[in-house]
């Protein structure tokens, strides 16, 4: 039996961590290194939520093992309900948020500007908007923890890139927003459902780490077709975490990764034209490649 609580000298940051969430975790820190899991996120204006999956299937004759998703629009509703279809199928679940300091959608998550001061002190218009617009979201996430679907969390993506609103006022208050929300979906909501994915944009800046006790995964994202070795090698001088290529657009061969020593926990090819933009043959080979984990190689008893 795999000790859940500490794998590979991992552990997660919430040590009420429900067991289902243990195992997840445990199963990520037990391949990090030697295989490579599968994912996709989606869209939902193309026809059909499937649109990813569908095209996937087609072309390599497997699914992602795990299928991303957003909250962006207020779509919470139809987050929690593919969230939960995808997990009775047996996949993993991953989870950000295009959003402006109010509930709103992409464009709003680039052109807020908040006033950090204000944002971080109780009884202002900003602070009270945050608030609402939290426990909105700590509600889907909350439908999620009782249907017993674990989530890979992955909020303020990007944030050293400073283009989106929460990076804008700098490491110091990205640090106490990350931290903020931490401590408000763990202790006040009890979401023990989660595992928080830490994103850094393509370069991996300094300074921006909230620490060990409030990340469980690191990751960085690049679209430039590489392998990501460079962040790869820049994480591991963050935090002894797992790390994630959580986002990319075309995504190399395996062995690439291997000849680069940068076995990331997971891949996640980005929605609609970044994924058709991948060679055919390239993607059924790493879909086929036994080192890849896809939908059908996860463990039947990760299934709700």
């Amino acid at each position: 039996m795999m000790n859940t609580n500490s794998v590979g000298g991992y552990s997660l940051s919430n040590p009420d961590s429900d067991n289902r969430t243990k195992r997840i975790f445990a199963y990520i820190c037990d391949n990090f290194g030697k295989n490579v899991i599968s994912a996709q996120q989606e869209s939902v204006w193309r026809g059909s939520p499937e649109y990813e999956t569908d095209y996937i299937k087609e072309v390599t004759g497997k699914l992602p093992a795990m299928r991303g998703l957003d909250f962006k629009a207020n779509d919470f509703d139809g987050v929690v309900g593919r969230s939960i279809e995808w997990t009775k199928r047996g996949g993993l679940v991953t989870i950000c948020w295009h959003t402006g300091v109010a509930i709103s959608d992409y464009p709003e998550s680039k052109s807020d500007n908040p006033d950090f001061a204000r944002l971080f002190t109780d009884g202002t218009d900003e602070n009270d908007t945050l608030m609402t617009s939290w426990d909105r979201a700590a509600r889907a996430l909350a439908e999620l923890r009782d249907a017993g679907v674990t989530v890979l969390w992955r909020p303020f993506h990007e944030f050293d890139g400073q283009w989106f609103w929460w990076g804008k006022g700098g490491a110091e208050n990205f640090v106490r927003l990350w931290r903020m929300m931490y401590d408000k979906f763990t202790n006040k909501y009890k979401l023990n459902n989660l595992i928080w994915v830490l994103g850094y944009a393509d370069y991996v800046a300094d300074g921006w780490y909230p620490g060990d006790e409030y990340c469980d995964i690191i990751g960085s994202d690049t679209y430039n077709n590489s392998t990501h070795k460079s962040a790869f090698e820049l994480l591991k001088k963050v935090a002894h975490k797992p790390m994630a290529f959580h986002e990319c657009g075309n995504v190399p061969p395996i062995d690439n990764f291997v000849n680069d020593g940068a076995m990331w926990a997971w891949f996640m090819v980005w929605h609609t034209d970044f994924i058709l933009n991948n060679d055919k043959r390239v993607l059924a080979e790493i879909y086929n490649d036994p080192r890849v984990i896809t939908l059908d190689k996860l463990p039947k008893d990760l299934v709700i």
